[in-house]
């Protein structure tokens, strides 16, 4: 099978389908749109997503898939070994909303379609749009730090890692990119560190991408 991952390095959302990806095993090439650059908006790549996001999976000719959880449920049925998910239906649960707190209540507001309509439209000023990307980047770190603070470790869920891992572990590291000072979510920053310290996190990190900065 031809597995083609439509994404961007600096993208945490194919961040995210990359590590799962890699934790599963799975081969893939991926294509690059620069959303820096307005590839997101070429009428070709609207034909894939017509959202102008990433990422987006093409396998053989099948249609393409686009957001980044329905990617990684969708690796989970049909590629179950290793799971990415509890086994019981509340740990099941629980998992997904830990995902979620990072992948639909704050990463949403602070992707470059965001970032740029609060330039180009609102006018807002770099300190301004700053601050608004630390403030919901800090606001699921805070709640993810008060429900993992008694996690047993070394993951989310435990021993094994999860797809609550994958979202928490993109977040982190996009907050490190923006260089937020991340002294308040021990826990966060512990538990992502274990993953980083995993090959198939560290090969999805942006910056061990195609197009990333050099510099460090």
């Amino acid at each position: 099978m031809t597995r083609t991952l439509y994404g961007f390095w600096r993208s945490l959302a194919a961040f995210r389908v990359r590590a799962a990806m890699n934790l599963k095993g799975l081969d893939y090439r991926e294509v690059s749109i620069d959303l820096f650059n307005g590839e997101q908006d070429l009428p070709a790549f609207r034909a894939i997503n017509p959202m102008g996001a990433v990422p987006a999976l093409v396998e053989d000719d099948h249609p393409p898939l686009t957001q980044s959880l329905a990617i990684i449920e969708y690796l989970e049925e049909v590629h179950p070994a290793p799971p990415l998910l509890p086994a019981s239906p509340r740990a099941r649960a629980h998992c997904r909303a830990l995902a979620l707190t990072v992948a639909a209540d704050a990463h949403p507001l602070v992707t470059p379609r965001v970032r740029n309509y609060l330039d180009h439209v609102l006018k807002v000023d770099e300190p301004t749009k700053m601050a608004w990307i630390e403030h919901w980047s800090r606001t699921a770190l805070r709640a993810l730090e008060r429900q993992l603070v008694d996690a047993p470790g070394p993951y989310c869920m435990g021993p094994s890692v999860t797809v609550a891992d994958i979202c928490l572990t993109t977040h982190v590291v996009g907050a490190r990119l923006f260089k937020f000072d991340l002294a308040e979510f021990p826990t966060c920053v512990r538990i992502a560190d274990a993953c980083l310290a995993l090959e198939a996190f560290a090969r999805a990190h942006p910056l061990e991408q195609v197009g990333a900065p050099a510099a460090r």
